[in-house]
């Protein structure tokens, strides 16, 4: 197979951000006068769900029993995830979430070869570009054919919409692509959707069940490694992270 497209997830596959984003969470909660704190263990239950607002809703139905959700529940939560998106870009520009290694050295190796880069995640599109802004630069949009993210499909992973949306606006049929994910949810998102998949875990992940992956890797540190088993045959950029 000639891989003709990388399709990259973002929260916690380009770089560490789930402890950035439980942090921003617990800044929400106080800045809204509410006592819950999501500390490491529970925000690892929380993860089950893809989506920072289906995140808060799972934590209501799920884990507050007796809660008196308030009149406008839908509002409420959308204005709970604009003010903890807020607190988590701030970090993002304060250079306090760099990418994971070996992320940038192969997003420029790939785009120099001329593979189309895209991305499906569900994260905000305010997250994604806060965070490629300062990993990427200012012209970071360049590098990506399609840039799939937040609410633009009606289903989050691990339901495949993200994928066949990323798919239908770049053209490409599921078998010229591979993914890189980083969770049992997001592999099972790719998978359905057809793309060979390819797991870079992180400390929230990493015991996860990634049965259907064609390989699982901590990281990207020995992007070397991973091109061999990939079958990427990308010319070095000289750029290394």
């Amino acid at each position: 197979m000639t891989i003709q497209a990388i399709i990259f997830d973002v929260d916690g596959t380009l770089a560490d951000t789930e402890d950035a984003h439980r942090t921003a969470f617990n800044q929400a909660f106080a800045e809204s006068h509410l006592d819950w704190n999501w500390d490491v263990a529970l925000y690892d239950k929380l993860l089950k769900v893809t989506g920072g607002k289906e995140r808060i809703k799972y934590f209501v139905s799920d884990f507050l029993p007796g809660y008196n959700k308030p009149e406008n529940f839908e509002d409420f939560v959308k204005h709970l995830h604009k003010v903890k998106t807020a607190h988590y870009t701030a970090m993002l520009a304060d250079g306090h979430i760099p990418l994971r290694p070996g992320i940038r050295q192969l997003i420029n190796e790939a785009h120099a070869a001329g593979i189309t880069l895209a991305i499906a995640t569900t994260t905000s599109p305010e997250n994604v570009a806060g965070l490629l802004a300062v990993g990427l630069g200012k012209d970071w949009q360049n590098y990506f054919a399609s840039i799939g993210c937040g609410d633009i499909v009606p289903q989050k992973k691990p339901a495949p919409d993200i994928y066949n949306w990323v798919l239908q606006q770049t053209g490409l049929a599921p078998q010229d692509c591979i993914a890189l994910e980083d969770s049992s949810n997001g592999l099972r998102s790719s998978l359905a959707a057809g793309i060979k998949t390819y797991i870079t875990t992180n400390p929230y992940t990493r015991n996860q069940d990634f049965t259907g992956a064609a390989a699982v890797f901590d990281d990207l540190s020995d992007l070397d490694r991973f091109y061999r088993i990939s079958g990427l045959a990308l010319p070095k950029s000289g750029i290394s992270v």
